[in-house]
């Protein structure tokens, strides 16, 4: 086919058409810069990597530890910044502002719950990752048993449609008993808590304020970042998700765990599920 058809016919091909080839969502395909200028872009570098180590740290400490490094800056700016990011610390704090009216937060269900097989209980989370001029937002979501990243997919903007692809990917793969996330307004949003209850999953969600009752997607961050994010400059969203995607399969496929005794995520969820459905066959 000659390039001038080529063109053509990718004029004529829906937007929707044209991102489900490239496995891209509508809204990285919609992307336009946000604006940010060079000072800022450096700030939210050195926020992310000192909230990658402490995630305790809030506005205050933050605005000090950015001080302390030479760079005058003050509350305000360091609040707006972290609040594009998405950032904020783990410790109680007053609630600030309320979810939509239509949005239900659930109790959370995994306290004192022992998981000890695959798909007993899923996590999610989202994290920023920054571009050299930019910045997107990583969703991913993770079985709590094996470590095993079920989907993920980015973002330019924290709006519950690349939520919602991402979980749409994974109960392709299978389905979990509890499928567990914070309080952030894209997962107490109607129609991702649907798509939950429709499939017969129980929600669950941390307490306010609380990233240890989702520490295992904590630590697939902190993974990410100091062995991933922190090594490349992306230049671009393709770029970004180019090496992710490497990253991810590498993570789950050859990546060793010592919590698993030295096996891979991939290993131990597609191997305990193996057995579990073998001995349940047995049984029959």
């Amino acid at each position: 086919m000659k390039r001038a058809e080529v063109e053509k016919e990718t004029t004529m091909m829906s937007v929707v058409r044209q991102c489900g080839l490239l496995e891209l969502s509508r809204s990285t395909f919609y992307y336009e810069p946000e604006g940010e200028n060079v000072f800022n872009l450096g700030l939210m570098w050195l926020i992310d990597e000192q909230f990658t180590k402490r995630p305790f740290y809030g506005v205050p400490r933050m605005t000090a530890s950015l001080c302390r490094m030479g760079y005058g800056v003050n509350p305000k700016r360091v609040r707006r910044l972290m609040r594009v990011m998405g950032l904020e610390a783990i410790y109680p704090k007053p609630r600030l502002s309320a979810n939509e009216p239509d949005h239900k937060v659930y109790p959370y269900l995994l306290k004192g719950v022992t998981v000890d097989r695959p798909d007993q209980a899923w996590a999610t989370d989202i994290t920023y990752v920054r571009l050299t001029h930019g910045f997107v937002y990583l969703m991913a979501i993770l079985d709590w048993y094996s470590r095993y990243v079920v989907a993920w997919e980015l973002s330019t903007t924290l709006d519950s449609g690349f939520c919602l692809e991402a979980l749409r990917k994974a109960l392709r793969i299978s389905k979990p008993e509890i499928f567990n996330t914070d309080q952030g307004p894209q997962f107490t949003s109607v129609d991702f808590t649907r798509c939950l209850l429709d499939e017969g999953i129980r929600v669950s969600m941390d307490g306010c304020g609380r990233v240890y009752d989702n520490i295992f997607v904590e630590r697939l961050w902190r993974s990410v970042k100091y062995e991933e994010v922190y090594l490349h400059d992306y230049q671009m969203v393709p770029a970004a998700r180019a090496h992710l995607s490497d990253y991810f399969g590498f993570y789950n496929t050859e990546r060793p765990h010592e919590a698993l005794g030295y096996r891979t995520p991939h290993e131990v969820y597609f191997g305990t599920r193996s057995a579990l459905a073998q001995a349940s066959a047995a049984m029959v």
